[in-house]
């Protein structure tokens, strides 16, 4: 009988070693390597591996061969459509055949709920649903409550949930593959990764080499049979993927459902995606019956009424293509101890720091000695320079104690020198501005070269310097 082998595998990387080592050669990271025990080659290693190629196999998956480049064939297979705009427009345009997506968040944000009433959408789809976290009962309750919910369109039978999409309670890798040949569905989803495991190898459900090597061997299938698979991943305490790092250069797409879940909003962002660009953003709204599409987040995320209100600016974002508008909120106090506070949420903090460095410097405001708070409203975390104008509005309308008027909003990024430097897609900014009926709007001077002003109801300030933009808000 072959004796099993123990190496050691960094938890954040993937990194192997035949030693426990201190600090990953690799990533760097400190008390990472996690002792496995490897199972012998002729024990079964490639139990998982041979189901998934001989998957491919049985589906007509020719055998695999060297190939020119110019025998490639360029052209592009159509995507699946998901029934579900925002996460078609994350995933590029649908689910691409024969790909692999990884679906991450926290625990209880939505992503089995996202999963689920997405696939009953979708009746022109055989899928098999696998869980290895709930009981088909649970699943079945679930379902039966968002199966007519209006995130769920064009439900049959009043309700009734549809038959195409089958439910398999099963945590072994291979039983799943005997369960997928007999039922031949068109995606598969696996709820979760970090449940399933597989005989060839000898450690628990969720462990480093579990995790890898059931990624792995689904990969195979996906690739071999041309059956997209969507995975469904645990968040760690650091706010990362849980499983070794590997398991996101496995996939083709990994896919962040984010949010407060004081909030009722969920962000779902891209952060990796081959077939499209990861820039994209999806807003959803959690409600009792499921989750329901955002198609216009600009007025779900501004406050009704904030006049006479100080500390609050609104500004015109844009996150990938996608424009709106977001409200900014500041508080300005005393330091009550020595060393004042500096705190945002939803915002980079050390940017944070950077501006008021700039207000202080080029304007002449003394913040030395003040806390300083800054939230955006609705939970959201915004990447786009174009805050910065609204973080420093913000700022000093709740230094001084006085409201902006209504009816203005603004856009752009803040150098250093206190210059207000040109943003990208500014037409789109402004038509955001004038759909929701804001009056004014202050704009970097250098955007408005070519740009026809007529043709917009807004009246647009232009400045160069942070000091023009806070005479024109202040006087």
């Amino acid at each position: 009988m072959a004796k099993d082998k123990i190496a050691y595998v960094c938890s954040n990387c993937g990194q192997e070693s035949a030693k426990w080592i201190g600090k990953c050669p690799n990533c760097g990271q400190w008390n990472t390597f996690k002792e496995i025990r490897v199972a012998p080659e002729a024990a079964g290693r490639a139990t998982a591996s041979s189901a998934a190629m001989s998957m491919g196999r049985a589906r007509g998956a020719e055998k695999v061969r060297p190939l020119a480049l110019r025998e490639i064939s360029a052209k592009d297979e159509p995507r699946i459509d998901m029934h579900d705009g925002e996460l078609n427009r994350v995933l590029g345009g649908g689910l691409v055949p024969g790909s692999i997506v990884l679906l991450g968040g926290e625990p209880g944000i939505g992503k089995s709920t996202l999963t689920l009433q997405t696939v009953l959408r979708m009746h022109d789809r055989r899928i098999l649903y696998v869980s290895g976290e709930e009981s088909a009962h649970q699943l079945k309750m679930r379902a039966e409550r968002i199966a007519c919910s209006p995130s769920v369109a064009g439900c049959a039978d009043g309700g009734a949930v549809d038959d195409n999409c089958m439910i398999l309670c099963d945590t072994s890798l291979e039983d799943i593959f005997k369960n997928v040949q007999d039922v031949r569905p068109e995606i598969v989803v696996i709820d979760s990764i970090q449940t399933i495991s597989t005989d060839s190898v000898d450690s628990s459900p969720g462990s480093v080499t579990q995790v890898r090597e059931c990624a792995s061997a689904l990969l195979r299938f996906a690739k071999s049979s041309g059956i997209p698979v969507i995975l469904i991943g645990h968040i760690n305490k650091e706010g990362t993927l849980a499983g070794p790092k590997i398991l996101e250069h496995i996939v083709d797409t990994v896919i962040q459902f984010e949010g407060d879940q004081h909030y009722m909003y969920r962000i779902l962002r891209s952060t990796k995606n081959r077939f499209g660009s990861t820039s994209e953003l999806g807003i959803y709204e959690m409600g009792h019956d499921g989750l329901r599409q955002v198609a216009n987040p600009s007025e779900l995320l501004l406050t009704q009424d904030h006049d006479g209100l100080s500390g609050i600016a609104i500004s015109s974002a844009i996150e990938g293509v996608r424009p709106f508008l977001v409200e900014t909120q500041a508080l300005v106090s005393s330091a009550a101890y020595g060393t004042p506070q500096r705190s945002a949420t939803g915002f980079d903090q050390r940017r944070l720091n950077m501006l008021l460095a700039v207000l202080e410097k080029r304007v002449g405001f003394k913040l030395m000695q003040k806390d300083v708070f800054l939230n955006i409203a609705g939970g959201l975390r915004v990447t786009d320079m174009a805050m910065d104008l609204s973080v420093i509005a913000a700022v000093l309308s709740s230094n001084v104690d006085t409201a902006i008027e209504a009816g203005w909003c603004m856009a752009g990024e803040v150098g250093l020198s206190g210059e207000v430097r040109p943003v990208n897609r500014i037409e789109q900014r402004i038509s955001e501005a004038e759909k929701l009926g804001f009056t004014h709007i202050i704009l970097p001077k250098y955007n408005l070269q070519g740009i026809v002003r007529k043709k917009f109801n807004i009246e647009i300030v232009p400045v160069r310097k942070v000091e023009e933009a806070l005479r024109a808000l202040f006087g």
